[in-house]
């Protein structure tokens, strides 16, 4: 793809006080709660009681299912009647991963007032040979079983002519579902959709799974005496539905996703033969995951559920997967939707290659919707694929199949928006143009005749151009907390755990990291759990930079070793943590970053291909013009022998010499750099201007470990250090400490004695023999100069 992430900001925010700095740091212990308390500030969280309710569920007050009034009561009572007239009920679910847990959710539950196969049964459209929300063909099959109530989950509030069609044969609906309502309420017997709550509301953003939950505990609350199961044993289903759909994480989102992870976190630690969910357990033990994450959801469970309907269309066995407590059937199952995995992530790569290569065609500088057609494309993978294109491409994207056969003439896809656009009611402002549509604001699915097209096309860039003007909306990357690597690890990772689950409203925080580098980087093919190749790549690697020696590992899923540029970088990333435990094979539980993008330092040094060493020069002795294309020049002195060791590494491979020669010049005397680093925090608190983190390195001459321990130093002479919009910004305190205090200069003598040990490494690093290096390389030990 021709256009790349060039827009990246840092949120800005003011610090949190450190009353509320404190009162974080109470909930993760070796930690200061520092950078979980600048999110939770930033994000709406400031108070202590706010803060205790977001971290323990058990201290939030959920709301009763019954404030959706008289719809939840005829609703129930509707139910009731049924069950005492011994009528047939069919849940009528959705293919994805929301839809099939909302069916799993009232198959359970509902299951305790009808029993099932018998008086209750469930039906699931084909997603390539229906589509979402209701339809004739399967309202006519529940008619011939003889069913006289329907009840939808995830789905059926804009049904309108469906929900007719099935009342004059005789059967009654109840929607649950949370999508776009229609203009008048559908004649229906109840419709439970939040969409009709204040959008303020707990329950406002609810999701199909969590709406079918709040119908079944109001008929538990209703007849207490019935069920013989728990209702909580449906909170692990929820929690699955509820990330996986990507609904905002607030209010009572929040509280039955956290409890919903603790329920499967608690099944997925027993014996396969003690699991209430082997279907479950198995698929977790599958995608080697654990069940204690929320990402354990969003990269795990939901993208399997999604991809049985996305490759087969038929994904009706999923509800058995998730209800069924036969151990060797869910394990068959499983296996199943593995495979559909493998198989979804095959032909996403296929289709994601097929738009790309048409998109270098497109000019997008006068594109505001991008909207793309083919016949080989998949439908089941234009989702994901769109929603690829719009993040890349900080444009709406829309996808469509034209492949014909058996649908006259129609052409299907889906659409995913970007930077706050409502898609649905872009895709709804050319409704005359399409056959059907249906979605949320940034994600809609829609099929219209392939001779439409082009008008579509035309038309429905004409309306967001005249919405946003001319001017288009670049791609673009924010990230919430700029961190180093040195920071990476254990303590970093407990104080963002403080935030899940993550998700719309609460996302997982992105961090930046400046001036970096990588290294040990290699592709590694993905295989699916029989050990095949799957046609998916994934690069891992060790990422550097200048605040310690030490490296962390990371992955980038979707992407080759060589999109990773050579030299210094900056990188925005996701720590995450993996704690999955084969019984078979132990594996360490441990830390890693997951890549999300990169761009080249402005000021990066390209590395060359490194060589054996056979001398050291000093850029002083003038011996630089002897130098030949061949020998690797490295104008500045390595700060650490990790730096040098990967040079001489890659020498090996290579099998070429190595030379290398430096600029080493007489630096500024420590007490001056201290006083140079003091001269400017009063410019930039007088001027009230910022400063880049490279700016300063290069104005002092250190590196990046001292720099961080000047602003420690600075802080005992009254300044405060803050970093906004990607720059360093200093204010002086009002009262400022007594400089005399023994442990302020003691602090101050400190970073003057770092400054002039890096300084005399720097300035003498050249004198050090080529045969104590090759020792130390061969040996891998350090080396005293």
């Amino acid at each position: 793809m021709t256009e790349q992430l060039q827009n990246w900001t840092v949120i800005s925010v003011e610090s949190p006080p450190e009353w509320f700095v404190q009162a974080v740091k109470s909930y993760v212990s070796n930690s200061s709660g520092h950078y979980a308390a600048q999110l939770l500030w930033q994000r709406g969280v400031k108070d202590v009681q706010q803060l205790a309710e977001f971290i323990k569920p058990q201290l939030y007050q959920a709301s009763t299912p019954f404030v959706f009034g008289q719809e939840m009561q005829q609703a129930v009572a509707r139910l009731q009647a049924a069950r005492d007239r011994h009528q047939k009920v069919t849940i009528w679910g959705d293919f994805d991963a929301d839809g099939i847990t909302s069916t799993a959710v009232l198959w359970d539950g509902l299951g305790q007032f009808f029993p099932q196969h018998q008086q209750l049964n469930y039906y699931i459209p084909n997603r390539l040979t229906q589509s979402h929300g209701l339809n004739c063909q399967g309202i006519d099959e529940a008619a011939q079983n003889n069913t006289k109530l329907i009840v939808t989950c995830d789905t059926g509030s804009t049904n309108i002519e469906e929900i007719i069609y099935a009342n004059s044969l005789g059967i009654d609906i109840i929607v649950t579902d949370h999508h776009t309502l229609p203009s008048d309420r559908p004649p229906v017997t109840a419709i439970i959709n939040p969409r009709y709550l204040p959008s303020n509301h707990q329950l406002f953003h609810l999701s199909g799974v969590a709406v079918a939950y709040k119908l079944v505990e109001a008929l538990y609350q209703t007849l207490p005496d019935v069920p013989k199961q728990p209702l909580e044993d449906l909170l692990d289903l929820v929690a699955i539905g509820l990330i996986a759909d990507l609904v905002q994480l607030s209010g009572d989102c929040r509280y039955l996703a956290q409890v919903g992870i603790e329920k499967m976190q608690s099944d997925s630690k027993k014996l396969e033969a003690e699991r209430r969910r082997p279907g479950v357990g198995r698929l977790l033990d599958l995608c080697r995951r654990s069940g204690d994450r929320p990402t354990d959801i969003s990269f795990g469970l939901g993208p399997r559920i999604n991809a049985v309907s996305r490759i087969q269309g038929d994904a009706s066995f999923c509800v058995e997967l998730l209800t069924s407590k036969d151990v060797e059937r869910c394990n068959q199952l499983a296996e199943a939707t593995e495979l559909a995995n493998t198989r979804r992530k095959s032909l996403q790569k296929d289709v994601q290659q097929q738009v790309n290569a048409k998109l270098e065609q497109m000019d997008l500088s006068t594109t505001s919707v991008i909207v793309l057609e083919d016949p080989q494309w998949a439908v089941g993978v234009l989702g994901l694929v769109a929603g690829q294109v719009a993040q890349q491409t900080g444009r709406p994207t829309i996808l469509l199949s034209t492949d014909t056969e058996g649908q006259t003439g129609l052409a299907r896809g889906s659409a995913r928006s970007v930077n706050q656009v409502d898609l649905y009611q872009l895709v709804k402002d050319q409704a005359h143009l399409l056959h059907r549509f249906g979605g949320h604001p940034f994600a809609a699915g829609l099929s219209l005749p392939v001779e439409n097209i082009p008008l579509f096309t035309e038309a429905i860039n004409q309306r967001l151009r005249q919405i946003l003007g001319d001017a288009t909306s670049p791609p673009t990357m924010q990230a919430d907390l700029v961190v180093t690597v040195a920071d990476l690890g254990e303590n970093l990772f407990k104080e963002l755990k403080l935030l899940e689950p993550c998700g719309m409203g609460n996302p997982v925080p992105k961090l930046l990291i400046q001036n970096c580098w990588f290294e040990e980087v290699k592709n590694q093919n993905i295989c699916d759990f029989k050990g095949k190749t799957v046609k998916y790549i994934k690069t891992k690697f060790q990422l550097r930079d200048d605040s310690t020696n030490l490296r962390f590992p990371g992955v980038w899923w979707g992407h080759y070793s060589e999109e990773i540029p050579k030299g210094r970088c900056d990188a925005i990333l996701e720590l995450d943590h993996n704690s999955y435990k084969n019984p078979e094979k132990f594996i360490k539980p441990h830390y890693e970053v997951r890549l999300l993008a990169i761009r080249q330092c402005a000021n990066a040094t390209q590395l060359t291909s490194p060589i054996l060493p056979n001398k050291i020069l000093d850029w002083r002795q003038g011996n630089f013009e002897q130098l030949t294309a061949s020998v690797l020049l490295v104008k500045n002195c390595p700060s650490n022998w990790d730096d040098l060791r990967a040079w001489y590494d890659r020498s090996l491979d290579e099998n070429k010499p190595l030379a290398i020669a430096y600029n080493s010049p007489n630096p500024a005397s420590p007490r001056i750099v201290w006083l140079n680093l003091v001269g400017i925090a009063k410019y930039l608190s007088r001027t009230q201007q910022g400063v880049t983190r490279t700016q300063l390195m290069e104005k002092l001459g250190i590196s990046d470990l001292l720099l961080r321990l000047g602003f420690t130093a600075l802080k005992c002479l009254g300044f405060k250090v803050s970093f906004q919009n990607g720059a360093f910004k200093m204010s002086l305190l009002e009262i400022e400490p007594t400089i005399a205090d023994t442990e302020n200069l003691q602090t101050i003598e400190q970073f003057i004695a770092a400054v002039r040990e890096e300084q005399f490494q720097r300035q003498y690093f050249y004198k050090v023999p080529i045969s104590t290096i090759s020792a130390v390389f061969s040996q891998k030990l350090p080396v005293e100069v």
